[in-house]
This record gives C-alpha cells, structure tokens and sequence, in this order.
C-alpha cells in the first residue's frame, strides 16, 4: 500500500484557502530545506515556497503575502498554507526536501531536491 506524502488539496473557490501537509520523515532523504513545488497543465514545474533549517522563507513572486510555508520542529512535516487562491494557482503541488551547503536553501527545481509523492491537486474556480 503506497502512503500518502501530500495531503490536504481540493477544490475551492477564487478567495478560498487550503493548507498541505507533506509527511517529509515518511522517506530517507535530508530534510534541511524544505520545499513545494507546483506544475499546472502544459506549464514546467516551478518552485513556490522554501524554508530552511533555521526557518528562513523564501517565496515565489506571484504568492507572497497569500502563502506561508512552515515546518515541525522535528522536521518530520512541512506545510503550506495557501490563502486568497486564486485561479492561477491551479496546479498539483509537489513537497520536496534536500540540502544545500550552509543551509542555503534554493527556490529553485535544483537536483538537491528530492521529490516525495505523487503530489496533490488543487483547483480553484472563478
């Protein structure tokens, strides 16, 4: 039985929120940086939110001040709670965790990233 990595996606109206869990410890891989990556149809997969060891963020343009990643402290989940959706942040979002010398966390689709499961829808009408 495949476990669940990313939880908590669903479809919800413009306006709407939505918070994922990502189960980071389901899997053997460094968990210093902790990220959320997203691919809507026909679009590369592109970085949406990292946080790293110490708690330091880093977000895409397009979700500032909606978005806000966060972490356990046992570094066993990482979640990501999405505000005032909108439209175009139709997507399946993906969790993913790595490292990166002095814990300089990228936002970025680098190969430090280790990609957990098979990600979780999230749609969001007008």
């Amino acid at each position: 039985q495949v476990q669940e990595v990313e939880s908590g996606g669903g479809s919800v109206q413009s306006g709407g929120a939505l918070r994922l869990s990502c189960a980071a410890s389901r899997l053997p891989y460094r968990t210093e940086c902790m990220a959320w990556f997203r691919q809507a149809p026909g679009k590369e997969r592109e970085a949406v939110a990292v946080i790293d060891s110490d708690g330091s963020t880093k977000y895409v343009e397009s979700v500032k001040g909606r978005f806000t990643i966060s972490r356990d402290s046992d570094d066993n989940w990482s979640f990501l709670q999405m505000n005032n959706l909108q439209p175009d942040d139709t997507a399946v979002y993906y969790c993913a965790t790595g490292w990166r010398p002095r814990n300089e966390c990228r936002l970025y689709d680098g190969p430090e990233y280790n990609f957990l499961g098979q990600g979780t829808q999230v749609t969001v009408s007008s």
